[in-house]
């Protein structure tokens, strides 16, 4: 389309086409960098923080795309190629082909031109508008009294008062509206344009152009719409996480110094202290347990376990299972027979899960221990600055199947030993697999290399400070907890 005379407008030096040119080349060196890094669909469809991802890469592909397309229109209108018959046009829409090579791509995000003389009536379209309305030149342009027509009935207010802006009052069109095409498809047009005056300072004609940003408003609604997305799950793992916490505190015991059970006469049995270690990230609230409590008839209960999973399905189920443990307990049932039991708990839950738990039952008046365990580390007894893992009887999982037997064990303990009781992941993994303190027996391996300094210790709090001194890292993958018990 020629030029216009626009009222107050200095002339311009059209742009050198070899700048132009070396725009071009940067863009598709820019899309080519974006394509490396651009995110796949995947089978991890679920995750909104890889849509968002890939909704931001969408969308920056789409403004490269355009700005190629618009610098590629830009050179050809400066230079015209000869011989080029533009196809129709086709929305760029799933099952949609078009012409193979440079022409196949023109079709597509470019820009079109009008301009509505209000001295003739005459309208005159560029071929690229005819394509982003679907009509031909054989149906001939729309006048601006038929455009409206071609809009959503919400869209057709908002034109109006642009026309009549730029034509009454001299103001530019910047807007954007919704076509219906007439093979039903809909198209979203970005316009700009502005009045065109004669010699005397009156509005002769109106020139626009126009463009198709369907795909590019379609990348930016799924831009929103993965973005809010990813926006409430973040709200709603954040409420779950603070939930988790609450729980996970009302059921532990409201104990983080040191506990000691008093006997008779004003003795004490047991010198009791325990931590524990949240993962690194905070986020990874899970089902281990520590518990320490007095029996009715006088004996201690010492339990530490942990139930597999994450968030507040672990630490609901871990309340249940602890819960059932202690009321087990007071009626007076044996290690074996509790996990025997437990085991059916969990088995029958509505919500199946795995779990490990170690359970000790300590009679002061005979310094026995007797324990059982399903599927968890056994205990380590540390004697005359020695440590050892005790014998553990037979036991699996907790859920893992109905009926399963749990063993039972009996350990005679001396004044002056220390009993550590701990879930998997107390001690950091090693890098190299190599090391054998990397292997599955780490934790155990990490414990007993403490024993020089335990044997230093004079309560048992002081233990659990040599533990966290030792063993506890920002980077720790997983949460876990330990229970230390001093015989007095």
């Amino acid at each position: 389309m020629p030029s216009h005379p626009h009222a107050d407008h200095a002339a311009v030096p059209s742009p050198d086409p070899g700048v132009v040119d070396a725009l071009i080349s940067q863009a598709r060196e820019l899309r080519g960098q974006l394509d490396a890094v651009r995110v796949v669909p995947s089978a991890d469809e679920d995750d909104p923080h890889r849509r968002w991802q890939r909704a931001l890469c969408d969308l920056a592909v789409h403004h490269l795309d355009n700005l190629g397309e618009h610098l590629g229109q830009l050179k050809e209108e400066l230079a015209p190629e000869e011989g080029v018959a533009y196809p129709a046009y086709a929305p760029d829409e799933p099952g949609t082909e078009l012409p193979p090579g440079p022409a196949g791509v023109r079709a597509l995000g470019r820009a079109g031109s009008a301009e509505w003389n209000l001295l003739t009536d005459e309208v005159t379209w560029s071929d690229e508008l005819y394509r982003i309305f679907g009509r031909t030149r054989k149906d001939g342009p729309l006048t601006l009294d038929e455009l409206p027509s071609w809009l959503f009935a919400e869209d057709q207010q908002s034109l109006t008062t642009m026309v009549t802006a730029c034509l009454v009052d001299g103001r530019p069109i910047d807007g954007e509206f919704r076509i219906v095409r007439p093979d039903g498809s809909v198209r979203t047009v970005h316009m700009v344009g502005e009045p065109v005056l004669d010699a005397d300072g009156g509005t002769a004609s109106m020139w626009a152009v126009l463009r198709d940003v369907s795909e590019l408003r379609r990348s930016q609604r799924t831009l929103r719409e993965t973005r809010d997305s990813l926006q409430r799950q973040r709200q709603i793992a954040q409420a779950e996480h603070r939930l988790a916490v609450e729980l996970q505190e009302a059921v532990l015991p409201p104990w983080r110094g040191p506990l000691r059970f008093p006997l008779e006469g004003g003795s004490v049995a047991l010198d009791l202290a325990a931590r524990y270690f949240p993962s690194a990230t905070g986020a990874l609230i899970g089902g281990d347990w520590y518990d320490a409590m007095q029996l009715p008839d006088g004996a201690t209960l010492l339990t530490v376990g942990d139930l597999t999973g994450h968030g507040v399905a672990a630490t609901s189920g871990m309340a249940m299972l602890l819960g059932a443990l202690r009321g087990m307990a007071v009626t007076g049932m044996a290690p074996g027979p509790l996990m025997n039991a437990l085991n059916q708990l969990l088995d029958r839950s509505a919500q199946p899960a795995l779990g490990s738990a170690l359970c000790c039952r300590y009679e002061a008046e005979t310094h026995a221990l007797t324990w059982s365990q399903a599927g968890h580390p056994a205990p380590l007894l540390f004697r005359d600055g020695a440590g050892r893992a005790l014998d553990a009887p037979e036991g699996v999982l907790l859920g893992a199947t109905s009926g399963a037997a749990y063993g039972q064990a009996r350990a005679q303990l001396l004044p002056g030993d220390l009993l550590v009781l701990h879930t998997d992941g107390i001690a950091p993994r090693r890098a190299s697999l190599a090391d054998p303190v990397g292997a599955a027996d780490g934790d155990t391996t990490r414990l007993l290399g403490l024993a020089t300094r335990f044997a230093e210790c004079r309560s048992a709090q002081d233990c659990v400070r040599v533990v966290v001194e030792e063993l506890d890292t920002p980077e720790r993958e997983r949460d876990a907890c330990v229970l230390i018990a001093r015989v007095s």
